[in-house]
């Protein structure tokens, strides 16, 4: 995965969709809706591993937690209820590190045998728990890490 792809993705397609579910909803006059953005932990910290390129992934996720604060800001300044959370799962078996990894020394099997990942059904769960959070409750910024990466 190339770091444009990385970059489009993690950062320009989150903006994106941010402002189209704001301008939606205020739109349709609904001021207790709920935005999830899912991060990283690389958001929060630099892996220990030495992936290739990991500084860049992981700059993109430091942005998604900066543009997540910013844009709860916003939304209180327009004195609104939309709430906005973010997700930050340690590792989750994906093919994210198939391509990922894909011109690494490091393999995928490696990296998932040296701990137990997440699964998504771990991070979809978490989502549900975020949506299941009373309306005067917003939840910032939720780390969900396997046990032996916390």
């Amino acid at each position: 995965m190339c770091k444009q792809d990385i970059s489009e993705v993690n950062v320009m397609a989150l903006c994106i969709c941010s402002r189209k579910a704001v301008k939606l909803m205020r739109e349709k006059d609904i001021d207790d809706g709920q935005i999830i953005h899912i991060s990283s932990i690389g958001g929060h910290r630099m892996p220990t591993a030495n992936f290739l390129g990991a500084n860049f992934y992981c700059g993109t996720k430091f942005m998604v937690k900066a543009l997540t604060e910013g844009l709860r800001k916003e939304l209180k300044a327009l004195k609104s209820r939309i709430r906005i959370a973010s997700v930050s799962p340690g590792l989750v078996e994906t093919q994210f590190l198939d391509s990922y990894l894909k011109n690494n020394t490091i393999k995928p099997a490696d990296v998932y045998a040296s701990l137990e990942a997440l699964s998504t059904k771990d991070i979809a769960d978490s989502v549900t728990y975020i949506m299941s959070a009373p309306p005067h409750v917003e939840i910032h910024d939720l780390l969900v890490l396997p046990v032996q990466e916390g």
